[in-house]
């Protein structure tokens, strides 16, 4: 199944006595890059996460946030590290002496300091139960839109693929119009420059010109790279890569095929072609 790398999810739950937000970024990347940024207080839990998001997503840059904050309950006490603020009171005195004009604090700001208001215990455990729980349903809604998005994306290639074999097709056809109109203005022209025109020499040029514009070998080429591109779009593992590869063989025989375009109708397949390759290739950029 496609899958695009960019999406985004969030989730909220109560885990003990906190509250906890999980959000999930991703956005397309070479290979698989996760972040995170957690409270400190839960750090303890970031390789478990990182496992477990690698384990489901295989490229793109993914972020994970985790904020916490503590419940507002009746009844629910302050808890005060009066050893910390004793050693800030008595650090900030020492610093006030040694100015010339100090500044006064509030309690606030007293509180507003690390390590001053001592965090309520938590099981460590149950915590770590619960984060896991609330970053896989926030993964389960990230999956499911990339897979949305994805869907869409393989929609856009597969669109894109119908109007390039048509194309192909075209050049096809348009060929042997191509090598009889060339031998028209050959013959004209040998009639022109000679009272006794050398057809022999018309049939050489002619083979010799048929060999530099024969395009058989790229629109196999072609039909055989879109076939292939129809094909990985069915498959269930990631081929953003795969894709990726694909494209550029299909540019690189798109540009052979315009530089040996002899006449105008040629040329504008060869660009059509390069115009529906360079669509999908952008499109490719954000599959997984």
């Amino acid at each position: 199944m496609i899958k695009s790398m960019t999406a985004f999810a969030g989730n909220e739950a109560e885990i003990g006595k906190l509250t906890l937000s999980c959000e999930l970024r991703s956005v397309n990347h070479r290979y698989c890059d996760i972040t995170f940024k957690l409270p400190d207080r839960l750090r303890f839990i970031e390789s478990d996460l990182r496992a477990i998001i690698g384990a489901r997503i295989k490229r793109g840059k993914v972020e994970c946030i985790i904020n916490s904050k503590k419940q507002a309950k009746d009844g629910q006490e302050l808890l005060i590290n009066r050893d910390a603020v004793a050693a800030l009171l008595a650090a900030a005195s020492e610093i006030e002496q040694q100015m010339l004009a100090p500044l006064s604090f509030s309690a606030l700001d007293v509180l507003a300091f690390p390590g001053i208001q001592q965090e309520p215990d938590n099981d460590r455990e149950a915590l770590k139960r619960g984060i896991t729980a609330l970053v896989d349903q926030t993964l389960d809604q990230l999956l499911e839109v990339r897979e949305r998005e994805g869907a869409q994306l393989g929609e856009l290639i597969t669109e894109r693929c119908l109007k390039m074999q048509g194309f192909v097709a075209s050049a096809g056809k348009r060929m042997p119009e191509v090598l009889l109109n060339l031998r028209n203005k050959l013959k004209d022209r040998i009639t022109e420059l000679s009272a006794e025109p050398d057809f022999d020499r018309l049939e050489q040029e002619l083979v010799f010109l048929a060999q530099k514009l024969d395009i058989s070998e790229e629109l196999d080429r072609l039909q055989t790279h879109i076939a292939e591109v129809l094909r990985v779009l069915l498959q269930k593992d990631p081929i953003g890569r795969r894709l990726d590869f694909l494209m550029q063989e299909l540019n690189r025989e798109a540009n052979t095929l315009g530089s040996k375009s002899a006449d105008k109708e040629m040329t504008q397949i060869a660009i059509e072609l390069k115009v529906l390759i360079e669509q999908m290739r952008e499109q490719v950029q954000n599959i997984e």
